[in-house]
């Protein structure tokens, strides 16, 4: 465990089918999907959440930021699948309780599905805060090109913080940001149009910064890593996509 508490392949060898079937197969919207991270869950659309999936994927609706108040006492969603362990079949890190008095201006969204479906996903915020994703995670680390959104949201389902900044933030700032990728369920990683200087980001929790340098953020970073919010928080972000910088 990290901040409050400690917390938070097979070789190199390890074949894009193993882990695609560790991870999950593919969903279809509204219909059951199967992810075989050793599990098997059946999942519906749910009205008012965050996404929809397939390539012809639209959002469902939801609320505005400006509607969504943190909430300390929010659950995991019953359409939320929560029973698959790690691809490295080890035990999942041991999640941490939601904050009562968190950085001020985090917001809470409403649970959603969290199927694996293909193709683009067109996510009610940007950057998204949950709902369905890639069958693939994003590996943790810092990265200095956009990655693909529907992995970050798999590893948000596992209890990654995702930081986000504009592509123009002046390099002094980014050059700030760049040690948290060295940290432990944390992506970083810059996002066209975002509507804040930086962004975090953990499973159905988000706070807007002007900066890189806002102590919020790593306020942020150490309350909501491995938030219990997440379905399958604790499952980790490695032996998924993604290159990080070195």
């Amino acid at each position: 465990m990290f901040g409050k508490r400690f917390i938070l392949i097979l070789g190199p060898l390890v074949s894009v089918v193993f882990l695609s079937a560790a991870c999950g197969g593919e969903g279809q919207p509204g219909a059951t999907n199967e992810d075989t991270e050793n599990a098997t869950s059946t999942a519906t659309t749910m009205a008012g959440g965050e996404s929809s999936g397939g390539t012809t994927a639209t959002t469902t609706g939801g609320t505005t930021a400006e509607e969504n108040a943190y909430n300390p006492n929010a659950k995991v969603g019953p359409e939320e699948i929560t029973n698959m362990t790690p691809a490295d079949g080890k035990e999942p890190d041991e999640p941490q309780p939601l904050p009562e008095n968190p950085p001020e201006g985090v917001k809470t969204y409403p649970a959603n599905t969290s199927n694996l479906v293909e193709g683009d996903i067109q996510y009610a915020r940007n950057p998204p805060t949950n709902g369905d994703h890639s069958s693939m995670w994003q590996n943790c680390g810092f990265y200095s090109e956009p990655i693909q959104k529907e992995a970050a949201v798999h590893s948000m389902d596992h209890g990654v913080v995702w930081i986000t900044y504009r592509p123009g933030l002046p390099q002094n700032q980014i050059d700030a940001l760049r040690p948290y990728g060295d940290e432990k369920y944390v992506i970083v990683s810059p996002y066209p149009d975002l509507p804040a200087p930086v962004v975090a980001t953990s499973w159905r929790n988000q706070l807007y910064l002007d900066g890189a340098n806002d102590p919020l953020l790593r306020e942020f970073v150490n309350e909501f890593r491995i938030s219990e919010i997440a379905p399958l928080s604790g499952n980790r972000c490695s032996l998924g996509v993604g290159q990080p910088d070195a």
